[in-house]
């Protein structure tokens, strides 16, 4: 007689927390599925929201969560708010959930642009509220995620909010005033970035390279030489100078880069989106 065993699933890493993601669109997906992939919360323990009650089916089916399009009750439900809308969409949102918000919540926002201070005042109470700008190499679980508090948050509240962004990535805890420089540089910068690279494969390309390949080694070396700088620690300035032997290629390179500007561009890119980022927040 053949007996039947069943798996115990580990528990997870903190149980009994409640979370709703209001508006799971593409940033709040990602974050879903980090949480499940890394054990962080048990299906049970989360909800979300959507707009159309369609896309609420698939999603529900897609993670095994709970998904409506029922802000008010999601949030009811939950002990940390994510807000996954549009800027736009966040003071409305906010008057729609007010009824559930108390100093016992949290909210963490990652809409772009929206200080801490104005859904404090919207929710008409002492609510902890944290401010986060991911960027898109969360996808990979690649990214980084600034954190900034707001007047009413523990560290304890910081520590939770620190390990949901974990799962995408690494973080980082800023004050508020940085977090427009943080949407210039981490937020805007994959951007820069991926010109860098499609133009370095241009370049192979024109000297000769398949495209494919060319491709592959402008990436590979992006990605390598970012590790060398996060795992060795030293000042990317230290480690060029370690590619650059005296009268060789690479200081060739950096000559015509140099005089094309290139640094001066790239630091004149960060400084426009970071503007542009104030301008965003100050409606």
């Amino acid at each position: 007689m053949s007996e039947s065993y069943e798996v115990a699933l580990p528990a997870p890493v903190m149980p009994g927390l409640r979370v709703a993601v209001l508006g799971a669109g593409k940033m709040g997906g990602i974050l879903l599925q980090a949480f499940l992939k890394n054990n962080l919360l048990a299906p049970e323990q989360i909800s979300a929201t959507v707009q159309h009650a369609e896309r609420a089916q698939a999603l529900s089916a897609q993670f095994g969560v709970e998904v409506t399009t029922d802000n008010l009750a999601a949030a009811q439900q939950a002990d940390v708010i994510l807000l996954g809308v549009k800027p736009t969409q966040v003071p409305a949102l906010i008057e729609v959930i007010k009824p559930a918000l108390n100093p016992k919540k949290m909210v963490l926002s990652f809409a772009a642009s929206v200080k801490t201070r104005s859904i404090e005042d919207g929710a008409g109470c002492e609510l902890a509220v944290i401010r986060a700008m991911p960027n898109t190499p969360a996808m990979l679980a690649a990214g980084i995620t600034a954190l900034c508090s707001g007047r009413f948050v523990s560290a304890e509240q910081m520590s939770v909010a620190q390990k949901i962004f974990q799962t995408v990535g690494r973080t980082v805890v800023v004050d508020e005033k940085h977090m427009d420089a943080v949407t210039g540089l981490s937020g805007s910068g994959p951007a820069f970035l991926y010109i860098i690279i499609e133009a370095l494969a241009e370049a192979g390309v024109n000297v000769g390279l398949p495209r494919d390949i060319a491709t592959l080694l402008a990436a590979q070396t992006t990605l390598g030489s970012a590790r060398m700088v996060l795992e060795t620690g030293y000042h990317p300035a230290l480690l060029k100078d370690a590619v650059t032997t005296p009268a060789g290629c690479t200081v060739d390179g950096i000559l015509e880069l140099e005089e094309g500007g290139l640094r001066v561009t790239l630091i004149k890119a960060v400084k426009r989106a970071t503007q542009r980022a104030k301008e965003l927040a100050n409606g």
